[in-house]
């Protein structure tokens, strides 16, 4: 088995370097899932497939990483991904997500993260925490506070409580935890963070005009609704050294009338670049329209990747900044094919490693042409489907049935693609209505 050793901490090379090494690849040979791939900072990683985020809720109460996340990402360490990124890590105790969120607001879990880290990179490549503030998606039976906002408005999904509008100051103070978190985890042995500025969670609740309606220093306008991700990004830049790398999930938009546009994003890509962002991961949609879910029309499925028309559209804008896409991809072919033609740079896989933990070895050692996984969709649907819309039970299902694989492998067991969907709808309802809301991202 392969080892990743980091490299050292130095400064990485200019955007130029990056520019001109891209386009260097695109006049010598093709780029290929096996090519590896230097980053800004001067990191490499070394293939094209990247475990994407998948929310484990896998953390003690204490919201410390113990051993079930640590021997579910030893699990993915053996998988040979190019790089892995980690689910949602906390800035704030106060909001969580979901039961099971790791937090990490100082350095008194440093010791476990240290531990978490280490674990994955025995055998594994470079692995990044995704760090997240979840805003008015917050669960309030979770942490048991009113969830906040850039404006008192609620999402639109069946339990979501009204949120509190933030203040100038909880702003700055969000902004500084970004970069403590950021900070922390650097010591502990990761090699970069992710941004989560997708799926509707409070960066994104900042960019979109349907949920940042503020008329001050941070809304009001496109440029002023982008400044708290831009400043969340110089935070950590400010906490972390010139050798680590820092990232974004990025909503290609949200999907709604009125909300974050196509055209939006692309600004932000824009802005973000010219900070010196490593790299930026294509997503999409909300809980309110959960196009990150699959749940959309089938002849956008079949294309495979569902928001690849959107990365070939800021290629030009990113300057040399690679691209990673996740959402769709399960054939050998598709994933050759977006590479070959300089579509993105990376390809993310979420859903596929619930089920073959393995899938960047399946792919590039094994000869496997295409990763499947179970169609997960409540059943009943004639009768059903007469009586609500199916698609947020859907989504929440085939949440919960994937976090299901990930504990079953965080205890040491292998998944189980075979478990029925009424079977993870009945664990569900032991919950309550509240269970059926989709949480996760």
């Amino acid at each position: 088995m392969w080892r990743y050793d980091p490299p050292r901490r130095r400064r990485g090379p200019s955007p130029g370097d990056a520019h001109r090494r891209q386009e260097t690849a695109l006049t010598s040979t093709p780029t290929r899932l096996d090519t590896p791939l230097t980053l800004r900072s001067g990191q490499t990683l070394p293939n094209r497939l990247m475990k994407s985020a998948l929310s484990e809720g896998l953390a003690e109460p204490d919201g410390s990483p113990g051993t079930r996340l640590e021997t579910l990402y030893r699990r993915w360490s053996g998988g040979g991904y190019g790089l892995v990124v980690t689910g949602n890590v906390m800035v704030d105790r106060r909001h969580l997500g979901e039961p099971g969120n790791v937090v990490v607001e100082d350095e008194r879990h440093l010791a476990a993260l240290t531990r978490w880290a280490k674990g994955h990179r025995e055998q594994g490549g470079p692995i990044w925490a995704q760090v997240n503030h979840p805003g008015r998606q917050a669960n309030r039976r979770v942490s048991g506070n009113r969830p906040v906002a850039p404006s008192a408005i609620a999402a639109r999904v069946p339990g979501a409580s009204r949120p509190r509008a933030l203040t100038d100051a909880e702003i700055r103070e969000i902004i500084t935890r970004f970069g403590t978190t950021a900070g922390v985890v650097e010591a502990a042995g990761f090699d970069g963070v992710q941004i989560h500025g997708a799926h509707g969670y409070l960066v994104t609740q900042f960019l979109s005009p349907r949920s940042n309606q503020r008329d001050d220093a941070w809304g009001g306008d496109p440029e002023r609704r982008r400044r708290f991700v831009l400043e969340v990004l110089r935070a950590i830049r400010s906490s972390v050294s010139p050798g680590f790398s820092v990232g974004i999930k990025l909503n290609s938009a949200d999907f709604q009338r009125g909300g974050f546009t196509e055209e939006e994003s692309r600004d932000v890509v824009r802005a973000l670049v010219a900070e010196g962002i490593d790299l930026i991961e294509i997503s999409g949609g909300s809980y309110e329209a959960p196009a990150m879910m699959g749940v959309m029309a089938e002849s956008t499925r079949a294309r495979e990747a569902y928001f690849l028309d959107y990365a070939r559209t800021v290629r030009s804008i990113a300057e040399g900044t690679p691209i990673a896409v996740t959402g769709g991809f399960r054939s050998r072919a598709a994933m050759d094919q977006a590479l070959a033609d300089d579509d993105c740079d990376l390809i993310g896989l979420g859903r596929p490693a619930c089920v073959t933990p393995d899938a960047a070895r399946a792919l590039l050692e094994r000869g496997v042409a295409r990763l499947d996984t179970p169609p997960i969709r409540v059943g009943a649907r004639p009768v059903l489907g007469r009586l609500t819309d199916l698609r947020p039970l859907d989504s929440a299902v085939n949440l919960q049935w994937h976090a299901e694989q990930l504990h079953r492998m965080a205890a040491g067991h292998d998944p189980d693609p075979a478990r029925p969907w009424y079977r993870t709808l009945t664990s569900m309802l032991r919950y309550g209505p509240a269970a059926l809301t989709p949480k996760r991202g």
